[in-house]
């Protein structure tokens, strides 16, 4: 049986999200991550020390669950969004991300700060490789 053009858009229809609805679902999303924001400019714009603002990110960030709910609006992308949502949730990204900060803080005591940079930029490459390879492993 062939489906004729009205009863196709009206399935489309029913499977997209309009703006008024998507920000209905995730108003506290969308006002968590304006805080934020407006926190981090403010802060940056008084001087306050950039650890005290991530501290302060990380800490509001988990508290109220703005990271979750960020990686939820990405889940809604289509095709690309769920894959993107489901390497940054894997633990071995999170892991490796961990593993570099930790190293990262021992090497700037020990005076090896333009090593560190360097090497910073080594594991964003990479950690941006593996998104790249998990996407391109699941779409192929």
């Amino acid at each position: 049986m062939i489906k004729k053009p009205k009863e196709n858009l009206q399935q489309l229809k029913h499977y997209t999200i309009t703006a008024k609805s998507f920000i209905r679902a995730f108003w506290r999303t969308i006002l968590t991550w304006v805080v934020i924001v407006t926190f981090v400019v403010i802060a940056i714009n008084y001087n306050v020390d950039k650890t005290v603002i991530g501290g302060a990110v990380v800490i509001f960030g988990i508290i109220s669950q703005a990271f979750i709910g960020l990686l939820n609006i990405i889940g809604l992308i289509p095709i690309l969004g769920p894959i993107i949502a489901k390497v940054l949730a894997l633990p071995f990204f999170w892991l490796i991300n961990a593993l570099g900060y930790f190293v990262s803080v021992l090497a700037i005591k020990r005076g090896y700060t333009k090593e560190v940079v360097n090497y910073r930029i080594l594991t964003v490459v990479l950690l941006t490789g593996i998104v790249i390879g998990f996407i391109l492993g699941k779409i192929i």
